[in-house]
């Protein structure tokens, strides 16, 4: 009679597949939400008045069939459950990792596998904190960089006129773009997009593109307005 060579009190409760796909399903909303977050924060090249009209449409839209600011409360609840998902799911399989781990498999790993990992790892981190940072900075205008302004424009604009500011905000795109490079392509190899060598190419290259877009997009408006083409 076979035997399970796991004891049943070892069992992982929730599998590892489990854990990657809720990481990867999750990590897609992020993705759509940085592209139309993108989108949003490239309106400042169109003028204030075109960016604070799109910011306060953000609030009307949906409506009536949704009260004012409804629509960006239900972005915001899902926002943060996937959140929730996606940082569970990434620490229970960093603590499963490090169980399983012995000196002989890290061994055979290559120093770019290893850093990819730890940059994923540490990346998330630093991107949590970031997160953090920013609601507090632009949505609860809680820490103010330039000045209080009331509306999102000026804010956007007296914040990023200080080059250290400039500076964090690159720093987390950067590590963005570094998540959203190796994340794309997990998240479909997850998924089962990976069914043949021209597939699991074109999804390297899908996930080469979206993190060049970002990084490219999200660090244009900083830059442009530290060096005053925006006034």
């Amino acid at each position: 009679m076979a035997t399970s060579t796991i004891a049943a009190g070892k069992r992982p409760k929730t599998r590892s597949i489990l854990l990657k796909t809720v990481m990867a399903v999750t990590g897609l909303i992020f993705v759509g939400f940085i592209l139309a977050h993108m989108y949003g924060n490239l309106m400042i090249f169109a003028g204030k008045e075109d960016f604070n009209e799109y910011a306060h449409h953000l609030r009307e839209f949906g409506t009536p069939m949704l009260p004012y600011a409804g629509f960006l409360w239900v972005m915001r609840i899902t926002l943060v459950v996937s959140l929730v998902l996606h940082a569970g799911s990434a620490f229970a399989l960093w603590h499963r990792a490090g169980q399983a781990r012995t000196t002989q498999y890290l061994a055979r790993k290559g120093q770019w596998a290893t850093f990819v990992k730890r940059s994923m790892r540490w990346g998330g981190v630093a991107l949590l904190i970031f997160v953090v940072f920013h609601i507090l900075h632009f949505t609860t205008n809680t820490i103010q960089i330039g000045g209080d302004y009331d509306n999102p424009a000026d804010r956007l604009v007296a914040s990023f006129g200080e080059w250290w500011a400039v500076l964090i905000y690159l720093f987390a795109v950067a590590a963005l773009g570094m998540h959203l490079l190796h994340g794309i392509w997990s998240a479909g190899m997850t998924l089962g997009l990976n069914t043949s060598l021209d597939a699991a190419e074109r999804l390297r290259l899908a996930a080469i593109l979206v993190a060049v877009v970002v990084v490219v997009g999200f660090a244009l408006p900083p830059v442009a307005i530290l060096l005053g083409l925006i006034p």
